[in-house]
């Protein structure tokens, strides 16, 4: 008989998900409060009791109950008593739990390289101009061999561009400061909500989220996710997105196993779909097609399946829609596009059934042996094994110091990377740049002095020059002096010779 999770009964029969066919993806879909989030519990245990490990996103708190026992309620017997669930015992399962900020678990790291332009552009809103400058950002530090690991790398790294642009231009592209200064002033309103915590090493391991206790039970992975949703949900989509894509690039095609190798659960998954440019939504399409030959599940949680584009909707074969409420004219038509979805039966039925449903029932459809849709049945749901609720902050600090990967990624790392490697460089041209300009300075000063000692020279050559001439001169003053009194006393002397003989 092949192996199934009982998601609960209709008129006495047991709806069951196959194992064989859990790879091929759902939706859990309601409005609030109408038990979404005790389907997909009662869902993560089913999985857990396969060996199937299991990652789920926590957006309100509640799910840390997996990790404990559920209590005796008169709810849960009366369901009990409408369902004949085999082996019902109430139970705690493993569980390990995750948290981006480090607060209510392991801290959840990846590396600026690990997520990629495609994801981070997203993540930041950037246009495609400013995309076009990411990816030359990547392509550079792939070039020149710098690890871009986290915010301050990737800062740095555009720094560094900002100050090379024009040595950078004929093999990257032209690379405007404006685009430089709008990525840079993303990456800070990004690192305000919290995503400096985010990026870094040591990051997480894609394995540690696929182990089995000693049982053969798959743990549960719970990502506290409240906090993460309510100040950055954009950065709640990137996480998930990555966590796909990393699974789909790691992990061998298996085909179809009797059961998965990882079920993934991700609630208020709106957020994924919100703004998503094309390229990374037809990304996104791809993976979620081809992840299910790699073993993987892929589920769902949100309010309608109108939040999730037609492209993906049409690769999930269980459908769990709880009730919808009728308030407005678009309530209305949702209800009936809703309808349309679910294979066989009458609409008008479908319609009236998913507004009257109460809390804990679900129209259900699930994929048979074959990997046809069955007809949607209204089903009650089974009681979970473990705790409806949170768990004390006590019990939580428990398990975690109990947990197998105590220690593993509490310290982070921060190895020599893009940030140290261009300052490296930024020191090493600076104080070339110094030894440079102390020799032209040297080479200046010397040439300086050479020609100061050749103007001393010329200087002192032409004063000697000078002396010289005025001895001369004296002498000559002299000679003349002298000339004119000689003559002057000749003259006399021949004069008065002249005049003794006409005296006489």
């Amino acid at each position: 008989m092949p192996k199934s999770v009982v998601i609960g009964g209709a008129s006495g029969v047991l709806v069951e998900q196959l194992g064989v066919m859990s790879n091929r993806h759902g939706l859990i879909t309601g409005a609030t409060g109408t038990g979404k989030t005790v389907t997909l519990q009662v869902l993560a245990e089913g999985f857990a009791r396969l060996g199937t490990p299991v990652f789920v996103t926590d957006v309100k708190g509640d799910l840390s109950g997996l990790g404990a026992p559920g209590r005796p309620h008169k709810e849960v017997s009366r369901r009990l008593d409408a369902i004949p669930v085999p082996d019902y015992q109430q139970r705690g399962y493993p569980v390990l739990f995750w948290d981006v900020f480090g607060e209510q678990g392991h801290p959840v790291r990846t590396t600026i390289s690990e997520m990629g332009p495609l994801l981070l552009s997203n993540l930041l809103e950037l246009n495609d101009t400013q995309t076009g400058v990411l990816y030359a950002a990547f392509a550079m530090a792939d070039d020149e061999g710098l690890l871009l690991l986290d915010l301050a790398d990737l800062r740095a790294m555009l720094r560094w561009m900002g100050d090379n642009a024009k040595d950078l231009r004929t093999a990257y592209g032209n690379i405007s400061a404006a685009s430089i200064g709008a990525i840079q002033r993303r990456l800070l309103i990004l690192e305000e909500q919290g995503a400096e915590h985010f990026f870094g090493e040591p990051a997480l391991t894609i394995r540690d989220l696929m182990q089995r206790d000693f049982g053969g039970h798959g743990v549960i992975s719970v990502l506290h996710s409240e906090r993460l949703i309510r100040e950055s949900p954009r950065l709640y989509a990137a996480f998930l997105m990555w966590l796909v894509s990393e699974l789909f690039e790691e992990l061998p095609e298996v085909g179809d196993p009797e059961v998965p190798r990882l079920v993934l659960f991700f609630d208020e998954a709106h957020l994924l779909f919100n703004g998503m440019p094309k390229p990374l939504l037809e990304k996104i399409e791809q993976v979620v097609r081809l992840i299910r030959s790699k073993g993987v599940g892929v589920y769902f949680v949100t309010q309608t399946p109108l939040d999730i584009p037609e492209s993906v909707l049409g690769q999930l074969g269980l459908k769990v829609q709880h009730a919808l409420r009728s308030f407005t004219p678009r309530d209305r038509r949702t209800i009936r596009a809703v309808a349309d979805g679910f294979p066989g039966g009458d609409r008008l039925d479908f319609e009236t059934t998913i507004t009257s449903l109460g809390v804990g029932e679900a129209l259900v459809s699930a994929l048979d042996t074959s990997g046809a849709p069955s007809p949607a049945l209204e089903t009650l749901i089974k009681p979970p094994e473990s705790q409806i609720g949170p768990l004390t902050p006590e019990a939580r600090a428990e398990l975690i110091a109990r947990s197998p990967l105590s220690g593993r990624y509490d310290q982070e790392i921060d190895r020599e990377s893009a940030l140290e490697m261009l300052e490296s460089r930024t020191r090493a041209a600076a104080e070339q740049a110094a030894r440079v300009q102390a020799e032209q300075e040297a080479a200046q000063k010397a040439a300086q002095k050479a020609k100061e000692a050749a103007q001393a020279e010329k200087k002192a050559a032409s004063r000697g020059r000078q002396r010289e001439t005025a001895v001369e001169a004296l002498f000559k003053s002299a000679a003349r002096s002298v000339g004119r009194t000689l003559g002057s006393r000749l003259a006399r002397g021949l004069l008065g010779s002249l005049l003794k003989q006409t005296g006489r």
